[in-house]
């Protein structure tokens, strides 16, 4: 059986291969499916399959542009791709703190779409917290992709 990270990076191989691109707004679009920004309240993201149809719901207070969101983006993509009937909440404060199965995986996808082997060379000698100011991902992502 395939373990998470070896399917999230051939997912994410696939992808970008597909889309020339690893950004999950793309994917997510070459995907079928579908992004809404919407009020959620404490709620970041939200992935919801729907009448057959898979669904990301995006926090309206989240600019568009800021890396919050596609990090956000990402970790419900990972949920779309890997988990295709489950519906699942991303909570800022707790999310990328979470350690159970899904949302675990939903990280790890997230993790390696948005840091790529590249954007580490480039940032090799920095440390994790200077890496988060620059890239203004969270700390709990970096610390996934680092994990062996």
């Amino acid at each position: 059986m395939e373990n998470a990270e070896r399917k999230a990076k051939r997912l994410i191989r696939y992808y970008e291969r597909m889309t020339g691109s690893r950004d999950p707004v793309k994917i997510a679009e070459y995907a079928g499916v579908r992004i809404a920004i919407v009020p959620l309240g404490e709620i970041a993201g939200n992935y919801i399959l729907m009448k057959r149809k898979r669904w990301i719901f995006v926090n309206d207070d989240i600019p568009t542009d800021s890396p919050l969101f596609r990090v956000i983006v990402a970790h419900e993509l990972g949920h779309a791709l890997l988990h295709r009937k489950e519906n699942c909440a991303f909570i800022k404060s707790r999310t990328l703190l979470l350690t159970t199965g899904i949302e675990r995986e939903a990280n790890l996808f997230a993790a390696h779409l948005l840091i790529t082997d590249d954007m580490l060379l480039n940032y090799t000698g920095y440390t994790r917290e200077k890496f988060c100011e620059c890239t203004r991902y969270p700390k709990e992502l970096i610390e996934l992709r680092l994990q062996i």
